[in-house]
């Protein structure tokens, strides 16, 4: 028999901290990533990482269901890690700017890409920093509007109309081939 998510919140709640691995192994790699994707250094993400689930194993008595799913609470704990590691380390000069392309293994496919992901990027350093990372979060972290809202304190609705308005100017702004290849390099698929 498969234990929920919510048991197992549940449990740790009640003092069984033990079971708290199962939702680190649920979750470490989607925070690693977001992280990762924001700081470009994979020490840096390894210790926020930790220090974010380190976080939420102290506060899990304080996680109240009722207020936003779990992977919401562990997305706004690693968001404000990232901001605080910014506003300490000023090497990071934008922390929700696009991660670089994976290698294709063809140079000229890669200059290629790299060069239409830089015309992405200079246009959403344009937009408002927080459709800037509602789009950032829906594309590369592959989170759902309600966790995006849920980590921003915004409302559901409002994030869909914010990136569904971005991505309108994206695509008046850059021709519908640059931002296929942004879309398609984000390894994930969605509906526009």
């Amino acid at each position: 028999m498969e234990i929920t998510e919510g048991k197992i919140i549940s449990q740790c709640q009640e003092g069984k901290l033990e079971n708290f691995t199962q939702l680190y192994d649920g979750y470490v790699r989607r925070i690693y990533s977001y992280i990762y994707r924001r700081t470009f250094h994979k020490q840096t993400a390894e210790d926020l990482a930790g220090q974010v689930f380190l976080k939420a194993l102290e506060r899990i008595r304080s996680f109240d269901s009722s207020r936003g799913n779990f992977s919401s609470w562990l997305f706004s704990i690693a968001r404000n890690a990232v901001i605080d590691y910014s506003r300490t380390n000023h090497g990071i000069t934008d922390i929700f700017q696009i991660p670089e392309p994976a290698s294709s293994g063809s140079v000229e496919t890669e200059i290629s890409v790299r060069t239409q992901l830089e015309k992405v990027q200079q246009y959403l350093s344009k937009i408002d920093p927080e459709q800037r990372e509602i789009v950032v979060m829906r594309v590369w972290d592959g989170l759902s509007y309600k966790e995006i809202a849920e980590v921003l304190g915004k409302t559901e609705s409002l994030c869909k109309m914010s990136f569904s308005r971005t991505i309108t100017k994206l695509r008046k702004h850059i021709p519908l081939s640059v931002l296929l290849v942004w879309l398609l390099n984000s390894n994930m698929s969605f509906r526009l």
